[in-house]
């Protein structure tokens, strides 16, 4: 059974920081991508990272030079630094699996974040 579990959200003010974690189970971790989405009330879900099994890693532009993704091949862990926070990035946070060249992907539940005064 798979299983994605996301902590570490919460409310922050603005220029504050959070780091999300993901820790899977159920999956070869080390060879799959790994990623976090977001979705804002009323919006699609969107792209905020994404780090690929060799390391590479891709961001947003609304996220770049704020925000990092990271992973822990050993722990079966991704991780989401996020400083600099803006009311802008409150939504639903949620971690993604893929395993690229199988076409499989599996979603955590998601976890919330509030930036607000």
């Amino acid at each position: 059974q798979v299983q994605l579990v996301e902590s570490g959200g919460g409310l922050v003010q603005p220029g504050g920081s959070l780091r999300l974690s993901c820790a899977a189970s159920g999956i070869t971790f080390s060879i799959y991508a790994m990623g976090w989405y977001r979705q804002a009330p009323g919006k699609k879900r969107e792209l905020v990272a994404v780090i690929t099994s060799g390391g590479n890693t891709n961001y947003a532009d609304s996220v770049k030079g704020r925000f990092t993704i990271s992973r822990d091949n050993a722990k079966n862990t991704v991780y989401l630094q996020m400083n600099s926070l803006k009311p802008e990035d409150t939504a639903v946070y949620y971690c993604n699996a893929e395993w690229v060249g199988a076409g499989v992907k599996y979603w955590g539940q998601g976890t919330q974040v509030t930036v607000s005064s």
